[in-house]
């Protein structure tokens, strides 16, 4: 059966389609993804038998009891996972152009046989990131399912007109799809899913001890403002956080079972991704270049050594060289982030923005 979550997505990606005709063949073996779900929905692609119900033309549940093919392997231990592993691994890789092909196809035309093959392209790719967190969660194959899913809405939302891959642009979708599950099924920690409530649970500590650093006593009305949220979710993340018995530091009685953080994935990088990294902040340095040409010369100065510089300046500094209150510098560094994210936005695609400018720390 197909979960409800996946129903909310599925639609939206094939609605446009009409049933596709038996393949002439009936002999033809199908192919098939035994990709999460108890009980196994096939694959197919589009040139082949569908479903009278489009939905099941992706994904299904739960990999973990996929069926098992021939007798031969009655007295062999069944591996779900290294059965899907090989199943997946079938697939070709796309280059930069086919990919481009086929997500125009899809964006332009809603041809499922292009949006089929840029997801099964990719399929890889979601294992890849989904072992990196698979000590916060009890089956990796829970994790692959949740990027799956976000695969799915990326190649739903993905735009080939912009200059940045399939893969790196499915990767943060992939990603928020597998935390957003971590985040809500932590057995000690009900952090939540909105918004919000994950921007308030990554950077709530970060933000109260940047404004000591900086002099400031960090009420909650003034972290709401920074971090563009309501008072009233700040206070109640910090009661969660603060709560002994949720702590995210704090591990359970059972010694073998790790604290929240220690298990989110590490950021050390792979020697391909240090790679793609370069190449990300090269480009931004460029765009950031670019920027500074089309503010003052008083925003250049700010972004350069209160948003960008490793030793920043201090607001009372930048005050007293403006003859500006501190309280009006920090709503002139606003408005830069705010410019600054919407001109990345243009020049880069959404996949280089992240939540809170995050971006500025890439440099």
């Amino acid at each position: 059966m197909v979960n409800s979550r996946q129903k909310a997505i599925l639609p939206q990606l094939v609605a446009s389609s009409k049933r596709q005709e038996r393949h002439a063949t009936l002999g033809k073996k199908r192919r098939k993804i035994k990709a999460v779900t108890k009980d196994p929905v096939e694959i197919l692609p589009p040139d082949e038998e569908v479903s009278e119900e489009p939905e099941l033309l992706l994904l299904s549940e739960h990999p973990a009891d996929a069926e098992r093919d021939g007798e031969n392997r009655a007295l062999v231990p069944y591996d779900p996972l290294r059965a899907y592993l090989a199943e997946i691994r079938q697939y070709p890789k796309l280059s930069k152009e086919e990919e481009k092909a086929l997500a125009i196809r899809y964006r332009e035309h809603g041809d499922l046989n292009a949006a089929y093959k840029l997801i099964v392209s990719n399929l890889e790719l979601v294992v890849m990131i989904a072992r990196r967190y698979e000590r916060a969660a009890r089956s990796l194959l829970d994790l692959i399912q949740e990027g799956n899913i976000g695969l799915m809405d990326a190649v739903r939302n993905y735009d080939p007109y912009r200059e940045v891959r399939f893969p790196s642009y499915a990767t943060w979708w992939i990603k928020a799809y597998i935390i957003r599950y971590i985040i809500a099924n932590w057995r000690l920690v009900k952090i939540g899913t909105t918004q919000a409530q994950r921007k308030l649970f990554f950077n709530l500590e970060k933000e109260k001890e940047r404004l000591t650093r900086e002099g400031f006593v960090p009420t909650t009305k003034l972290l709401a403002a920074n971090l563009d949220v309501k008072e009233s979710e700040v206070v109640e993340m910090q009661q969660r956080l603060g709560a002994p018995d949720i702590s995210v530091d704090t591990p359970p009685s059972d010694e073998s079972h790790p604290s929240l953080h220690s298990v989110l994935a590490s950021d050390e990088p792979t020697a391909e991704e240090a790679l793609a990294k370069e190449e990300i902040q090269r480009k931004i340095k460029k765009v950031i270049e670019l920027f500074k040409e089309t503010i003052p010369e008083r925003e250049v100065y700010i972004l350069e050594h209160r948003l960008l510089a490793e030793d920043k300046k201090t607001l009372h500094e930048v005050a007293e060289r403006f003859s500006l209150s501190k309280e009006r510098v920090r709503q002139i560094e606003n408005r830069i982030k705010a410019k600054l994210k919407e001109y990345v936005l243009k020049e880069l695609g959404e996949s280089f923005i992240t939540s809170d400018m995050e971006i500025l720390q890439k440099q």
